[in-house]
């Protein structure tokens, strides 16, 4: 008896409110869809970073002919400094840090120049213009400082580069836009939460009378509250379930047919990621309702 009339209560409540609750819904599916996006484009940036970063190698450049680096002051790197410096990646104290090492001869940077060089602007090049180099594979990307500080100065070596460099604008962009995300999320759940506090204390001032009659007969106060309470929560989780639906959609049509059909040597997030996000939606959903609701609730039905 006590459950029929609480959720006939709530269910009186929301087709009174119908508008603030419809209005409650809007706003929460907005404000989770960019909670939701947020947290969709971080899973995204971080997949990348396990996939690229774990593929990256460090370009140890040797010293050419006339090069104006003051390492390379006695001119074209030599044979013997080329073994010194394959001695310290292989067998010194960075051996523990490089997982394998490539060597780049003159011809072979040549060959690789010129295959794609397909309009032959630079068809006046010779191998013996070419920098020689090492292609250093580490077991541990994140740890291209120490070999880099360690290789630097060795006689012989022209330049050292973190291919690492080359995404670095790219996760820029990916932060600043999770950033961005996450700011007008905040915002929404703010708007969220006050739409619901005005709901609620609409709805409990409309059953003032109602709420009186109760304490008179000796009704709890949970018992008063609680369809209140559950009206918010139900505006929000029906928010939150339209929030992960878009999301799942979102990924499904845009990640799953454009982007995965157009750059294909990218691995995507999935629908799973968004099963793995929408828990946590529902979540903050029932939070900002239970929240509101004791703010609001604490005044209007005072016992």
């Amino acid at each position: 008896m006590r459950l029929r009339f609480i959720f006939g209560e709530v269910f009186n409540g929301l087709r009174r409110n119908s508008t603030m609750a419809l209005s409650v819904v809007l706003v929460t599916f907005v404000s989770l869809t960019f909670v939701g996006a947020a947290a969709l484009i971080q899973m995204q940036i971080n997949q990348l970073k396990d996939d690229w970063y774990g593929k990256v190698e460090i370009s140890i450049f040797l010293c050419p002919e006339n090069s104006r680096n003051e390492n390379c002051a006695e001119g074209a790197v030599t044979t013997a400094q080329e073994d010194a410096i394959k001695s310290v990646l292989e067998d010194g104290a960075l051996s523990g840090l490089v997982q394998k090492v490539y060597y780049e001869s003159r011809q072979e940077a040549y060959d690789k120049f010129v295959a794609n060089d397909k309009e032959g602007i630079w068809s006046s090049l010779t191998p013996d213009q070419m920098q020689p180099s090492f292609r250093v594979k580490l077991s541990d990307p994140e740890q291209y400082q120490v070999v880099a500080d360690a290789t630097e100065g060795l006689p012989g070596v022209d330049v050292v580069r973190d291919q690492r460099e080359i995404f670095s604008q790219l996760f820029r962009f990916l932060n600043a836009a999770t950033i961005v995300a996450a700011a007008l999320a905040a915002v929404m759940l703010v708007a969220a939460m006050l739409l619901i506090t005005t709901t609620i204390r609409l709805s409990a001032l409309s059953r003032r009378r109602e709420t009186e009659i109760m304490r008179m007969v000796g009704s709890s106060r949970s018992l008063i509250q609680m369809p209140f309470m559950l009206e918010g929560a139900v505006a929000a989780t029906a928010g939150a379930v339209l929030a992960a639906g878009g999301l799942f959609f979102g990924v499904r049509y845009l990640v799953d047919d454009w982007l995965k059909g157009s750059v294909t040597w990218v691995q995507y997030i999935g629908a799973h990621d968004v099963w793995s996000v929408a828990p946590w939606l529902l979540v903050i959903a029932v939070g900002l309702a239970a929240i509101a609701s004791l703010v609001t609730l604490g005044r209007y039905t005072r016992a």
